[in-house]
């Protein structure tokens, strides 16, 4: 008899941090290896972020704070969410946590009984099902594809319902595939969504990482009635180089926020105090950085992307937003695992194989990295190729 409680049992480790742990440990071994793999800005956190937490902590703000996270940052976080995003939310609705992972997870645990059904598309972040199944809950997964930039219909939610239905996720723009949802598109989504009277968690992490003149739109925040059903995820990662900080949140309906305030009172209680302070800075410091990011992001996204599909057997999706490119690798007749585990030992490349995110036919590449690396790391894949025997 296993000693482990079953819940843990069905759980599967991240293959993205599994990766991209392999990866530094070859790079400890002195193995010059070009990583694709992380998840996260190469960017410093700037440093009027880094001052406010460090004045904070020189100010001796190194004790608890409330559960859901300071006055300051909620009223800033609620500011900010009507002033950008349409968003009407009172700062006592909006929990503050360790990160938007961890804001998902309060999410998933307060909303969801056994039996209840989760729908979200595929491509997914790969730890939706698994958050899904810790609260007992069945993924329901809607495939998507590359000729349809990867975007959920309002059509396909619509059959996909049923009465068990009580979660819808969206993720837009999109890990892994830099989907971006246009307005019209979630209008549609949102109408379903009120039809059928189900949640929805809209993961906004990327959302100021769009490109090509697109713009990013809440769904929460085209009227009262879908409102009332959205919880809006965030966090201070993606946008401001803070991945290591571990803040995040959650605005959603009182009842829901109640309840997630509670669950965290009783795991983690509140996030790292003069943590707070420095992503109180960084909403109220504008978007100058976010701004820098985005620009040569996009950049380093052409650049990528041209490179990719040069590749025989290799056709990149050009995304319009978060900063990773998912690349079809089916002319390769390879799986991403083998693919993925072949080029990071042969050519030390380090890529996410599409499997972990519902795909096996592609592999995601982050360009979250210098343009010589994005150079070196796709001369290496060339160069495998033309010295493997793999017939692409």
């Amino acid at each position: 008899m296993s000693k482990l409680a079953n819940r843990v049992q069905k759980v599967t480790p991240s293959q993205t941090l599994a990766i991209e742990a392999k990866a530094k440990q070859m790079k400890q071994q002195g193995i010059n290896v070009v990583s694709f793999s992380a998840g996260e800005p190469d960017f410093d956190t700037p440093d009027y972020i880094k001052d406010k937490a460090i004045e904070s902590l020189k100010k001796g703000f190194t004790k608890y704070t409330p559960a859901p996270g300071t006055p300051e940052l909620r009223e800033a976080i609620s500011k900010k969410l009507l002033s950008e995003n349409g968003l009407r939310y009172d700062p006592s609705q909006i929990v503050v946590s360790c990160g938007a992972k961890h804001s998902i997870y309060n999410i998933f645990q307060v909303l969801l009984n056994e039996g209840d059904e989760v729908v979200f598309q595929s491509p997914f972040w790969l730890s939706y099902p698994e958050m899904a199944t810790l609260a007992g809950a069945k993924s329901v997964i809607i495939p998507t594809t590359k000729e349809s930039g990867y975007k959920l219909t309002a059509s396909a939610l619509e059959k996909a319902i049923t009465p068990k239905t009580k979660l819808l996720v969206l993720n837009s723009p999109s890990n892994p595939t830099g989907g971006v949802l246009s307005k019209k598109e979630l209008m549609e989504i949102a109408e379903v969504c009120k039809k059928k009277s189900i949640f929805v968690l809209s993961d906004e992490i990327y959302e100021k990482l769009v490109y090509d003149g697109e713009k990013h739109y809440s769904i929460g925040s085209f009227d009262e009635d879908i409102l009332k059903l959205t919880i809006t995820v965030n966090g201070a990662s993606k946008a401001y180089a803070m991945t290591g900080w571990r803040l995040g949140y959650a605005a959603c309906p009182k009842e829901i926020a109640n309840a997630a305030s509670s669950l965290q009172s009783h795991s983690t209680s509140n996030p790292t105090s003069f943590a707070q302070v420095g992503f109180l800075a960084a909403i109220q410091g504008g978007d100058d950085f976010p701004n820098k990011m985005r620009e040569t992001y996009q950049v380093r996204r052409d650049l990528m992307v041209d490179l990719l599909n040069e590749i025989p057997g290799f056709t990149a999706f050009k995304p319009t937003g978060a900063f990773y490119v998912f690349c079809d690798i089916s002319g390769t007749k390879l799986s991403s695992l083998d693919l993925s585990a072949k080029l990071l030992e042969e050519a030390k490349v380090a890529v996410v194989p599409g499997v972990a995110f519902g795909d096996d036919k592609a592999i995601r590449l982050s360009f979250a990295t210098s343009e010589a690396q994005i150079r070196e790391g796709i001369k290496r894949i060339v160069e495998w190729f033309k010295q493997s025997s793999v017939a692409a």
